[in-house]
């Protein structure tokens, strides 16, 4: 039997509800039962590909920052918590001449819906995004897990783990679970999405198709 184990609770909670790992037990016990372990790397050749979009830097020059890696320091700008301590997909967004929630970019997130939220309030405010990048599940060595009859999908944090969204193709509101419940989960090789769905549920979505409806009906 496989244990999944998830870290204590270590941050803020600032409204967003419970995580669904946390129904029906705490922290840090076994899972009710382990569920197929899926690998899905699309191998160096991809991954270095997707990494080779990811190059530039925020200087307001038209080139993308680089994603970062995420530590036990970095909250999610909307809920609060920590991010690396809960599953799901992670996302990090840049904008020019801006400092999201008073500090340096990127904006970080526990959930993609949470961060296109977080999004089209700062399109609306006027901001401009320089990159928006998010988990990309082709490219990383992914385990999904049960708990408290939810299925749950691991997180990645190192900065090669990110993708461009606007080049993925999303799985979006599958029975497959983040950190706030039904997610965006965003693969950067549409057979794998489409895959994922067929086995999960869910629409497939491109960046420009996610709209402030679809991330409405997201979420707990």
């Amino acid at each position: 039997m496989r244990d999944c184990v998830f870290s204590p609770m270590q941050d803020h909670d600032t409204g967003c509800g419970p995580h669904p790992h946390e129904r029906g037990g705490t922290s840090g016990e076994h899972c009710d039962h382990p569920v197929t372990r899926r690998t899905v790397l699309a191998g160096g050749v991809a991954l270095a590909v997707g990494l080779a979009g990811c190059q530039g830097s925020d200087d307001g020059s038209g080139s993308m920052p680089d994603p970062v890696t995420l530590t036990q320091a970095d909250q999610c700008e909307v809920c609060g918590m920590v991010i690396a301590n809960h599953p799901g997909p992670s996302t990090e967004i840049f904008y020019e001449e801006e400092q999201p929630s008073g500090h340096e970019n990127p904006a970080r997130f526990d959930s993609t819906w949470e961060a296109f939220q977080y999004d089209f309030e700062r399109q609306n405010m006027g901001w401009t995004r320089s990159a928006f990048y998010v988990t990309d599940y082709s490219a990383v060595d992914y385990e999904l897990t049960a708990d408290a009859g939810d299925t749950l999908i691991s997180t990645h944090v190192q900065a090669g783990d990110f993708v461009d969204a606007t080049t993925v193709t999303f799985v979006v509101g599958s029975e497959v679970k983040g950190a706030m419940g039904r997610d965006l989960i965003a693969f950067s090789e549409q057979a794998d999405a489409e895959a994922f769905q067929a086995d999960h549920g869910g629409d497939l979505r491109t960046f420009d198709e996610v709209t402030e409806q679809t991330i409405a009906g997201l979420g707990m």
